[in-house]
This record gives structure tokens, sequence and C-alpha cells, in this order.
């Protein structure tokens, strides 16, 4: 039975986090408020007014795929993640290949949250009056910068920023979909509107294909749900607390999703041409707060859509740097990328996570892309990443849980992670087949950082490295 074992000084972070920050990094990484200001309009553009059904169809594959990262953390503690759990339960060289495969996932979904910024703040600007549209590349710079000061900060100050940004935006729009269902139940909503059960039907000729492509944005509304797990060597009791926090933040967001998009559908009404005004909102918490209650609270959603941007852009981009530096650290790369600051904090990996973010975004301005169009190409990219990782960890968990002689498992549970493998697949498959361009590219532009890591895997002395960085990380012995 292998021991944890102390880093070198300079190379160690800080144990020093509870359930309740772990559970609050994982939601603010996610950030359920920005999230559902621009995806609960994409599934509406799939599924009209069942858009529901793609949050309900996500939840379930988020929750089975949850299920694996669960029973793995309570055995294994490592800021890499997935770099950690798959490089014990698959080999150190997958390990290496899930950890890139996150870090693509994690800085281009900063990108895009980051991208988004602009989207909300022109919103703001343009509602107040205010004659001034900066470009979005210039937002996009400066709110990265803030984002990386504000990451410099201790953990626990993050974790912190994180929880307050989420909590305020929350309660405001919790507040706003309470209102709107009460007075849609009361007969006192604008136009007529009524409560009903409408926004679970489908438009005609709607089957599983199209829900499930449609779930690829209640898939992104999930991502970074597994932040919690990259915390694994700075919370004081991981292998207690990190399973908590994940199913914390996997409940509580998934209720504030439903009713989200609950009262998004039949807020703004279930006819063709209401359903055509959703697919078209720039901002659905505007429109929403201007109707039913006020201009006032319009403006202070919008405000703190913004707000939780930017707490999604410092989640996504800590997580980045977490898992660089455990990339690092198990490549030998001690002087470099694997460094922390005395305040605990992987600074090196921190500013190449955002030169990485900025670097998608000059890309993309100077393809010459819209605001919202660089917004979803990224995310997308992130995604699809993301998806990749999971597989690989989802995948690991069947063998570590059931195969591997390690754990006391009930057998039958392994129809959890079997079938949240096939749903990954086939949402895989639905993000990379049949699509238009540019996003038909992007499946490709995945495969070349997955080569890219697989190519790095096998440098020399790595796989070997790797497991040594992954000794003592839980109770077992590392796979070679």
């Amino acid at each position: 039975m292998s021991t944890t074992k102390s880093a070198p000084t300079g190379e160690s972070l800080h144990r020093e986090l509870k359930v309740t920050d772990a559970a609050s990094f994982s939601i603010g990484l996610i950030g359920p408020v920005g999230v559902m200001a621009l995806l609960g309009v994409g599934a509406a553009g799939i599924l009209g007014r069942g858009a529901t059904w793609a949050f309900v169809f996500a939840l379930v594959a988020v929750s089975l795929v949850a299920y694996g990262f669960v029973k793995l953390s309570r055995h294994i503690a490592h800021t890499g993640s997935v770099y950690a759990t798959v490089g014990i339960t698959l080999g150190s060289r997958a390990g290496f290949v899930a950890g890139w495969m996150l870090f693509l996932a994690y800085f281009t979904i900063g990108a895009g949250s980051t991208i988004e910024i602009g989207l909300f703040l022109e919103q703001l600007l343009q509602d107040l009056g205010v004659a001034f549209a900066p470009d979005w590349l210039i937002v996009a710079l400066v709110a990265l910068v803030v984002v990386l000061v504000v990451s410099r900060s201790q953990v626990h100050v993050i974790t912190r920023v994180l929880l307050l940004a989420e909590l305020i935006g929350a309660a405001l729009v919790t507040v706003l979909n309470l209102i709107v269902l009460f007075r849609l139940g009361t007969g006192t909503a604008p136009g007529g509107r009524g409560l009903s059960l409408a926004f679970l039907q489908l438009p005609s000729g709607t089957d599983i294909t199209t829900i499930g492509a449609a779930a690829v944005f209640g898939f992104l509304a999930f991502a970074g749900f597994e932040g919690a797990a990259t915390l694994g060597e700075e919370t004081s009791d991981p292998k207690r607390d990190i399973p908590r926090a994940l199913k914390i933040a996997v409940a509580v967001v998934g209720a504030f999703y439903l009713l989200s998009i609950v009262a998004q559908t039949l807020g703004y009404g279930t006819s063709d041409a209401d359903v055509k005004r959703l697919t078209n909102a720039a901002a659905p918490y505007g429109d929403l707060g201007r109707a039913y209650v006020g201009p006032w609270l319009a403006d202070l959603l919008t405000l703190f859509a913004i707000v939780s941007l930017f707490a999604i852009s410092i989640g996504t981009l800590s997580g980045a740097s977490r898992v660089l530096f455990a990339l690092g650290r198990g490549a030998g790369l001690r002087r470099g990328i694997a460094r922390v600051s005395l305040k605990g904090v992987p600074v090196a990996a921190l500013l190449v996570s955002g030169g990485a973010a900025a670097l998608c975004m000059v890309i993309e301005r100077l393809t010459g892309a819209g605001v919202l169009d660089a917004t979803y190409w990224v995310l997308t990219i992130g995604t699809i990443g993301l998806l990749v990782a999971y597989v690989l960890a989802t995948v690991g968990a069947i063998r570590f849980l059931f195969f591997g002689g390690r754990t006391r498992t009930p057998k039958w549970q392994i129809v959890v992670p079997v079938l949240a493998v096939l749903l990954l697949a086939y949402t895989l498959f639905k993000n990379a087949v049949g699509l238009d361009a540019p996003y038909s590219w992007f499946p490709y532009l995945v495969a070349v950082w997955l080569l890219v890591g697989v190519a790095l895997s096998f440098r020399r002395g790595l796989k070997e490295q790797v497991a040594a960085d992954l000794s003592g990380s839980d109770s077992t012995a590392v796979v070679p």
C-alpha cells in the first residue's frame, strides 16, 4: 500500500479547502447564470418549445458520467483530475492524453466565456443608452487580464469569489423565474400567456437524434461539473469532500437549469411566433425581466450575466492551470509550469493557459467572426475535447470499479458507466457527422490536438515519470 508523497518545495499546492469550497469551484466553473443566458436559446433553436428535453437528456447523461467521477474520487486525489483517474485506471500514457484533452477543454471554454462577456456588455450598454460599442476582441482581452489577476489569488479566495458571483446572480434569476411562473399561473402575464405543459411538446417529426443534437447545448451547460476534482491536492479531506462536492454541483445546477428553461419557454410563450422570438433572443434574461418586472431588473440581470461569465472564465482557466501544472509535473518539468507561487498558485501554468485562450480569441477575430459566432465556435471545440476526456475517465472507472479487483462495487452498477459511455459516444458522433462548416472542421481540429497529445505521451521516460507522479494519488498501485 502506497502513501501520499509530499512534493518538493515550490511544487506543492496548499490543502485548505472544505466541501463547500470544492462545490463552489465546480458551480463557478459551470457558471449556470451565464450559461442559461445563451444556451437555452441554442436548445430552443433545435427543439422549439420542447427545449426543456435537451436539459433533461443532458442531466441524465451527466448524472451517469458523474457516477464514475464520484466513485473514483473516493480512491484518487490529485490536481490533474482525469489525468490522474485515467492514468491510474488505464495507464500512464492514457492519463497524460486525458489530461491533455481536459486542458484543451478548459482553456477553450474559458476563452468562449470571456468572449461572451463582450456580447452581454454590448447589450447592457445599448439598454443603458450608451453610444459606445468596443470591438469584442478588445473587451475579451481586457476581461482576460482581469481574470488572470484574480486567478493569481489563493485558491480559497477564488472559490469564494466564484460562489458569491453565482449566488447573487442565481438568486436574481431564480426570483425572475418564480415571478414569471407566478404571473403565468395567476393569469397576469403579458400577452395573456398562461401556465401549461406546452414546454414538454416537441416539434412534429422530432426523434431521438434531434434531441441528441440539442443535448449538445445541455452537455456544454454542465461543462466543468468535474472541476472540483482538480482540487484533489488542495482539499483537506479530498476522498470524502470531492465526491460530495460533485454531487452537490450536479444537483444544484440541474435544478436551476430545469427551472430556468421552463420559465424561459413559457415566459416567451409557446406559439410559433413566440418560439421564434426566443430563438432569436440576444439576452433572454433582459427580455423577461423587462416584460415581467421592469427595465431595472433587465439591466441588473444582464450585469450579473456578465459577472457570471467572469466566474466561468476564472474557474475554467484556474482549472486549466491546475491540469497543466499536473501534466508538467508528470512530464518532469519541475522548473517551469510545475512550480507554484508562495500562495500555492501555479502561476506559470496559469499564464500559459491564459495565453492559449488569448490565441484562440485572436485567431477567431482574424477570421472576421462576430462575437456570437466566436463564442459558439470555441465553446464547441471545448465541448468535444471535454467529451473525449469524459469517455476516457468513464472507461477507466469501469475497469477500476468492476475488473480491477480493488473495490467491492456491486456488479450490477456497471450498467451506469456503460450507459454513460454510450451517451457520450453518441453525443460525440452528433458533433462530428453531418455538420455544416465551420462546425464540420472542429472535430478535425480536436483530432489533431489529440494526436499531438498521443505523440507527446511517447516521449522517452514520460510513462515512468507519470507513473511516479501518480503513485501517491491513491491507496492502490498505478496501472503501468
